[in-house]
């Protein structure tokens, strides 16, 4: 698949940029005044085609990629982002409290390997939003336990409980199956047989488990929008965005689907948009949207920058 790198991260950053300004407005106010493209200020009171750091906690991670794996270098890089690396504007505008903690332990000295939060409560969606470009550096892995260790050490630089981890997980196998041009539907019944046999080969806690079961017993898609929560929790993202991309026809679709939910728009829109481009292409995402797309050329020639990297 050509650009695919390209679409994906593109796709992330763009879902992003649509979210950020009607974060925490509620899926009633936008049913009434749905978004149809970029809205400028409002929630953060920025610019047009502004993304957060989602978008900058995947371009730090893809932009690590591009000298292979090192899991203290990628934590070394979150740190230079909340001083002066990727964001938007040159200034940091948002951060989840989770991501916030583990980054000051990893300017206190600590090792990446430890930093991330490890308690039940530490469940939010700031390790999933970031985890994308992982599909990318693991696509031809075909040791599942291998690709679910670096996974798990990536999550936990923020996230370190299982079910942040698992989250990404099943993300990150999903997106892979993308990339390798499976129908949407071959790659959603490939991740429920695939996260479930590992679970059970794992021996995971079956109560964590049974947390992913409209996920991986049920069919997500099926499920009314008012049962679909859109909230910051890591479990509410991964069912909401995996609910839009697979109710939708077009990457605008699914990612106006995914704001329009409210709430945590720019996440859910992110994490959307990142599995949308995949599939359906960097030319089917609106070209107003990345021509207004803050740092967009910075942007690409990091997407060019890895996938080049990859093909060696």
């Amino acid at each position: 698949m050509e650009n695919v790198v390209k679409a994906g991260i593109f796709g992330v950053c763009i879902g992003d940029a649509l979210g950020v300004p009607v974060e925490f407005k509620k899926r009633e106010d936008l049913k009434k005044s749905p978004v149809a493209g970029y809205l400028e200020y409002m929630s953060w009171n920025q610019p047009k085609g502004t993304w957060s750091d989602d978008s900058s906690l995947t371009l730090c991670l893809a932009e690590e990629l591009t000298k292979g794996y090192d899991l203290e270098k990628i934590g070394e890089s979150f740190v230079k982002w909340k001083k002066y690396g990727w964001t938007a504007h040159g200034r940091l505008f948002d951060i989840g409290g989770t991501t916030r903690h583990s980054i000051a332990r990893l300017i206190k000295g600590e090792s990446a390997k430890f930093s991330g939060n490890i308690f039940e409560e530490d469940n939010g969606n700031g390790s999933l939003m970031r985890i994308l470009p992982l599909a990318f550096y693991l696509k031809e892995e075909e040791n599942l336990e291998k690709l679910y260790q670096i996974v798990k050490e990536v999550s936990s630089i923020t996230h370190g409980h299982f079910r942040s981890v698992f989250a990404c997980f099943i993300y990150v196998i999903f997106a892979i199956e993308l990339i390798k041009a499976k129908e949407k539907r071959e790659a959603y019944n490939h991740i429920q047989k695939t996260a479930l046999e590992y679970a059970d080969l794992q021996g995971f806690n079956p109560k964590e488990i049974e947390l992913f079961q409209r996920i991986l017993k049920n069919d997500i898609s099926k499920y009314h929008e008012d049962e679909i929560r859109s909230s910051g929790y890591v479990l509410h993202t991964l069912e909401a965005s995996l609910w839009c991309f697979l109710n939708s026809e077009s990457y605008t679709e699914a990612v106006l689907k995914a704001v329009n939910l409210g709430e945590d728009t720019d996440t859910t829109a992110a994490i959307t948009g990142g599995i949308a481009g995949i599939y359906y292409g960097f030319n089917n995402i609106p070209e107003e949207w990345i021509a207004e797309l803050v740092r967009k050329e910075d942007i690409e020639n990091l997407c060019i920058k890895l996938e080049t990297q990859l093909m060696k």
